[in-house]
């Protein structure tokens, strides 16, 4: 007779029938200010007040044009686009997001191996770590779409089955970041609130949640509340810069109608010690390109 797998608590209910407001259960920090790494203690405590850190030039010029030269020959291959791994934008028909890009190209495995990221992850988290997903994001110029406020955590908890928050992302700019061509916005402090959202989870909900997100979307009132006491900050900087930033901060990003496009490679580590279970909140796991189920450490 064999027995089930023991649940983990859920501490962070979501996609119930009424919003819900948590307090953080977890730390920002998972290592010591101490911690051997690539971040400075006072940007480590930086990060853990504000849940983000950036990084000026996190890659030189000459590996921007590397990585910009293999996102165009990923999102040019007809094999890639017509691949499940790719997300087409529901107006223009261009590849807007191609996921799992570690794992299609060496190119940008290396970029997660590479020192300059991989520690920095290891430094935040206190452990070993893997991806839980990574991407490439192209927004051309001339009306591609954004991302409405959402925090990552709540989709990764109720439709992935991450049972804590100790996860981190880095969003690497392979473009310019302007004020006006689309770029992230965040609520400092946002992490420390986990705002459980309202209603179901529909089946397959992922097929519409990476085109354009519904479920799991915080209230036009818990945004404004989150809005009045956090702001706003939203990140400009040159090709080769980096933010950092927790899992659970609330973010978004508005449509981009300029000419100048504005891409970046974004990936995902969650700690080997935080491995998924089944999700908390959907009828079903995500495919494993989006929401990874190997767990083997990134060396």
């Amino acid at each position: 007779m064999t027995t089930a797998p023991e649940r983990i608590a859920d501490v962070y209910p979501t996609r119930g029938a009424t919003e819900v407001a948590v307090p953080r259960q977890d730390p920002v920090v998972w290592s010591g200010p101490d911690a051997p790494g690539p971040i400075r203690p006072a940007e480590l405590s930086g990060f853990e007040r504000d849940g983000f850190l950036t990084v000026d030039q996190l890659i030189t010029p000459e590996e921007v044009v590397r990585y910009r030269a293999e996102l165009d020959r990923l999102i040019a291959d007809p094999a890639v686009r017509a691949d499940e791994r790719s997300i087409v934008e529901p107006k223009s028909q261009d590849v807007r997001s191609v996921f799992e890009v570690h794992r299609i190209s060496e190119v940008f495995a290396e970029l997660v191996r590479d020192p300059r990221v991989l520690d920095r992850a290891r430094q935040i988290l206190g452990s070993d770590v893997y991806v839980h997903q990574s991407r490439v994001n192209v927004k051309p110029g001339f009306g591609a779409s954004g991302f409405y406020w959402h925090s990552d955590f709540e989709t990764w908890h109720a439709e992935d089955g991450l049972p804590r928050m100790r996860t981190v992302s880095v969003s690497i700019a392979l473009t310019d970041n302007h004020p006006t061509n689309g770029g992230l916005m965040i609520m400092p402090g946002s992490h420390r609130t986990f705002i459980g959202c309202a209603g179901e989870t529909p089946l397959d909900n992922y097929k519409q949640s990476l085109k354009m997100q519904e479920a799991g979307t915080p209230s036009h009132q818990a945004l404004s509340e989150l809005a009045e006491a956090h702001g706003i900050k939203l990140f400009t900087g040159p090709a080769g810069s980096a933010t950092w930033f927790d899992c659970n901060c609330m973010h978004g990003s508005g449509d981009n109608i300029t000419p100048f496009p504005r891409s970046n490679v974004f990936i995902v580590f969650n700690s080997v010690e935080n491995t998924a279970v089944e999700p908390y909140a959907a009828p079903a796991r995500r495919p494993e390109f989006i929401g990874a189920r190997d767990f083997t450490p990134v060396r």
